[in-house]
């Protein structure tokens, strides 16, 4: 609502780009908490190490910090896009005139003769939702197990 309120107060018309800000506020909280995650797993000595032999910040950056938060980041851009997939509230009220597909079904949700379709489609939505969620828990699970052919005693 106060996102709304401001686009209100300045004037902006409402439309795709203000779904697409408003999803982008709400779902930026998912990357930066997963990203913070792995920042905390991550061990600064690589970095200094990298400093040592002559890198400067950004090729730090670029060759040891990125390609380790690389699956962090790709895992919080699958979940932010499965949470906002769905999201009918921030929908409705950044929304405008647009017809959007959560807005569909949440106005055809309780017609009698559109029931079988909006089933349809809720479960074509759950199953698009939970493809992300599971390419981020695949990309961001934890390796276990030795090498091959060593035993684990």
């Amino acid at each position: 609502m106060a996102l709304r309120t401001t686009y209100e107060t300045v004037g902006v018309r409402f439309g795709l780009l203000t779904i697409i800000i408003g999803h982008a506020t709400f779902c930026i909280v998912v990357v930066y908490n997963n990203a913070q995650a792995r920042l905390r797993r991550v061990s600064g000595s690589l970095e200094q190490a990298s400093a040592d032999l002559g890198a400067d910040s950004w090729q730090t950056f670029r060759y040891v910090t990125f390609p380790q938060m690389r699956t962090a980041l790709l895992a919080g851009a699958l979940l932010a896009f499965a949470l906002s997939w769905d999201e009918v509230v921030v929908t409705i009220f950044t929304a405008g005139a647009q017809q959007t597909l959560p807005i569909w079904i949440f106005a055809n949700l309780f017609r009698p003769v559109a029931q079988p379709v909006v089933n349809v489609v809720a479960l074509f939505v759950i199953v698009m939702s939970l493809i992300p969620v599971w390419l981020a828990q695949r990309l961001t699970a934890e390796r276990t197990g030795g090498l091959p052919g060593a035993d684990a005693r």
